[in-house]
């Protein structure tokens, strides 16, 4: 099975940091980064607060000091499903390069230690990847 091993480069568009507006509820984000970081709180003001950041980067330094919604850890996985659901539904061109890796296995490869999201150093849960494979799957069985 062919493996695509980081979302960078001619696969940047996977990536949460890829610049492209996604629309969730009535709030318009940058890119899922900043959805992602938002949806941390209940807070308009950290909502507000991540909208303006001027990059995925600083939304997600600034979602490091946004009041933590009590339920978060519970609900985070489905918030990025919803979060990557709406890029691949809200762009056309994107949901079509996301079909053309069927039978391809995704992998959040990264060099930052991310576990969790993705793989470091041949470890990790990968879960970006995982959660993206699930929508395509879903659309494309």
């Amino acid at each position: 099975m062919k493996e695509i091993l980081e979302f960078s480069g001619e696969y940047r568009w996977l990536s949460n940091f890829f610049m492209v507006h996604v629309t969730i509820g009535q709030l318009t984000f940058a890119s899922t980064e900043h959805a992602y970081q938002a949806a941390k709180s209940l807070d308009p003001v950290d909502w507000k607060d991540v909208i303006e950041c001027v990059s995925p980067g600083a939304a997600k330094r600034m979602g490091r000091n946004v009041t933590l919604r009590p339920d978060w850890e519970d609900i985070k996985l489905d918030v990025m499903r919803e979060i990557t659901a709406a890029k691949y539904d809200q762009h056309p061109h994107l949901h079509a390069k996301l079909m053309a890796t069927k039978g391809m296995n995704l992998v959040e490869g990264n060099h930052w230690g991310d576990t969790f999201w993705g793989v470091c150093r041949g470890k990790g849960e990968n879960h970006l990847g995982r959660i993206i494979m699930e929508y395509r799957d879903r659309h494309f069985p």
